[in-house]
């Protein structure tokens, strides 16, 4: 049996109804759902949980944030919309409580305005006209009450969004269960490193990178790109991007695979860490007995062990780190100059690549 899954609908989406309920409200009486226009030409049919006059030509109203089956932190957030009408011909965006508020450059909202993107704020203009009058305006006040604390589960902060959540969405529709949205929603991190005027990326697998590169190496924290699994599909953005020069420092476990041409490095998608580690080692020297050890070993940590042990850590990271360089410029086409630290959990240097030991380049980033 075809199980097919739901679908949700953005908060920009989300916003425009919530605007356009509360325009109603304000001009005539409340509503319980409303039909708004989409960017892909399609209209949706969205519930109002709340819509009210607080006043003369005043009013608002709450949608709430429908994710369908997507993994979003934002789904059942709601969002509110306060209107006044205006007896001038303007209609007029802004953010109010619970919605971010840009303090980076990169983004497509400039800095100091509320995180409200350009599609989603043409969304909620083109939901109010359908019911303005045409000799009157509006201002529009959109909010989130609980978007501070759910901004902590999105990477807002680290993109120079504080306060709160942005208010999102090209289509207006939310995928169920989308990994190009997960992938697209890494790529603004590049475009803040070049805003801030940084030569070089340091590009992370995760949270783990990002604290070693911190910790260690005194990173600053707009210069750090975490790529996720998507190694590969970041490479190729960073491309686009005419990103000149990237440092890759990662965790052992997630940077091996990288040498085995795995560039989506989630478990599911592949996994030679052991046997990266243990035919490498074996280019440098290691018996048959320490081979054997690595491709049973339970983590990349053990086999790290294991390799200190026989005094062949630092040889066989240091091949697999050049492998790695070879792999990535062959990815970008040398179009990017790569160094490659692989680092331990503690942030220890196990190996890195040749351009790195020359260049020591996360010492002078910018």
């Amino acid at each position: 049996m075809v199980r097919f899954l739901k679908y949700g609908i953005t908060t920009g989406a989300t916003a425009a109804a919530a605007a356009k309920a509360a325009t109603i409200a304000a001009l005539k009486e409340p509503v319980n759902c409303v039909v708004i226009p989409t960017p892909i030409g399609l209209r949706f049919e969205v519930p109002v949980k709340v819509s009210r006059k607080l006043g003369e030509n005043v009013a608002e109203a709450v949608v709430v944030k429908d994710a369908g089956q997507d993994i979003d932190a934002t789904d059942k957030m709601e969002i509110v919309a306060t209107v006044k009408i205006l007896n001038e011909l303007k209609i007029v965006i802004r953010s109010g409580v619970g919605v971010g508020v840009v303090t980076k450059p990169g983004l497509q909202v400039p800095v100091g305005e509320g995180a409200i993107n350009p599609v989603p704020k043409a969304m909620i203009i083109e939901a109010v006209k359908e019911v303005l009058p045409e000799n009157m305006g509006v201002e529009v006040v959109i909010s989130a009450p609980e978007g501070a604390n759910i901004a902590k589960k999105t990477t807002n902060a680290k993109l120079g969004v504080k306060g709160g959540v942005s208010i999102l969405g090209t289509t207006g529709v939310v995928k169920p269960l989308s990994l190009e949205a997960c992938r697209r929603s890494l790529v603004p991190q590049i475009d803040v490193a070049l805003a801030r005027g940084y030569k070089r990326i340091v590009f992370v697998p995760g949270n783990i990178g990002e604290r070693i590169a911190k910790e260690a190496f005194q990173v600053p924290e707009d210069a750090i790109v975490q790529t996720g699994d998507f190694v590969g599909y970041m490479l190729d953005k960073a491309v686009e991007k005419d990103v000149r020069e990237i440092i890759f420092i990662g965790h052992s476990g997630k940077i091996v695979k990288l040498a085995a041409n795995i560039f989506n490095t989630h478990h599911k998608m592949g996994d030679a860490r052991n046997e990266v580690i243990a035919s490498y080692a074996g280019a440098v020297g290691a018996s048959m007995q320490i081979i054997n050890q690595l491709l049973v070993a339970n983590t990349s940590d053990e086999a790290s062990e294991i390799l200190r042990q026989a005094n062949l850590l630092e040889n066989t990271y240091n091949r697999i780190a050049a492998r790695v360089n070879q792999r990535i410029s062959d990815r970008v086409e040398n179009k990017i100059k790569i160094s490659i630290v692989i680092v331990a959990m503690d942030g220890k240097v196990l190996g890195m690549d040749k351009t790195a030991k020359e260049d020591t380049p996360w010492l002078s980033l910018t």
